[in-house]
């Protein structure tokens, strides 16, 4: 019988690529891990991993043995869900993941109608980018997060995931000091979010649509802080809606025909679970007004 905690190691060494990232990723050792994956390799009776100095890849049977996986974890998550409806009342921690504009502008709300409407339900929320959300909701860090993907940065369906339709859509601005466009700040310095979040990889891809490569000055990941800077005549950033509550003065906006979508997602499997739907129950209720799955 093929044991479940090791075909979820096996699903996430598919999905992060080393031994090193899985083990992190859980909180393992290493060479737990490649314990754990050996017994498994024994219990499948066939090879799973090839091994080449410290790299490894999988087997053509640990593909097809990952995809059974993902079924497995997947029914696990609605077996759950369904014994979740059996109990009367919601009660316990729900762990939540938000990036930081939706958590000053969206998640007090959420937070309220949950407190209203279930008392007993714990919430707990951890800003982590989009990019991250994925490994985490894997490995039981989060129970629901929001994500968001840009025009120019699509998001890609992630296996183990499910994501429910767009709850809000927002327009991005270029924020200056004086009104332009992208393909005009060729030769400003740029304010960008860190290297490996997707509001880095936004800004990079839309300034090469307007046919050149930012210079970057400053990487900040907190949209209050860029307005500031470009204020201060630091540079030129772009912005979703969310990230201009605080306009100082000297920062002007910009609409430009880009814009930002912000979807829930969660472990396959677990979309029917009681408190996760209440959270996306109170998601939709607390969008701001003018904020819609249709656009602005």
């Amino acid at each position: 019988m093929l044991d479940v905690r090791r075909l979820r190691l096996l699903r996430e060494l598919a999905h992060l690529g080393t031994i090193a990232a899985v083990a992190e990723a859980l909180s393992f050792s290493p060479s737990a891990v490649s314990q754990q994956l050996s017994v498994l390799e024994k219990e499948a009776g066939v090879p799973l991993l090839e091994r080449t100095g410290r790299r490894v890849t999988l087997t053509p049977a640990a593909v097809g043995l990952v995809r059974h996986a993902e079924s497995v974890l997947a029914l696990l998550e609605q077996a759950g869900a369904e014994l979740a409806h059996a109990k009367k009342g919601l009660a316990g921690p729900l762990r939540i993941g938000t990036y930081p504009s939706a958590a000053r502008a969206i998640i007090p709300g959420v937070l309220g109608h949950l407190a209203a409407w279930h008392p007993d339900v714990e919430p707990m929320v951890t800003e982590v980018d989009p990019a991250g959300v994925g490994a985490a909701l894997r490995a039981g860090e989060l129970d629901v997060a929001l994500v968001h993907e840009y025009d120019l940065v699509p998001a890609d369906p992630e296996p183990g995931l499910a994501v429910t339709r767009p709850v809000f859509t927002e327009p991005m601005y270029l924020a200056a000091r004086a009104p332009g466009t992208v393909a005009g700040q060729r030769s400003a310095p740029w304010i960008l979010s860190p290297p490996g979040t997707l509001c880095h990889t936004m800004a990079v891809r839309a300034c090469e649509a307007a046919g050149f490569a930012p210079r970057v000055r400053h990487q900040i990941d907190d949209f209050t802080t860029v307005l500031a800077l470009v204020g201060a005549g630091q540079g030129v950033a772009l912005v979703p809606h969310l990230g201009t509550a605080q306009q100082p003065p000297g920062v002007v906006l910009t609409r430009l025909p880009m814009y930002r979508r912000t979807r829930a997602a969660f472990r396959a499997g677990a979309g029917s679970h009681p408190a996760i739907s209440a959270f996306v129950s109170a998601l939709h209720t607390s969008v701001p007004p003018g904020l819609t799955s249709d656009g602005v």
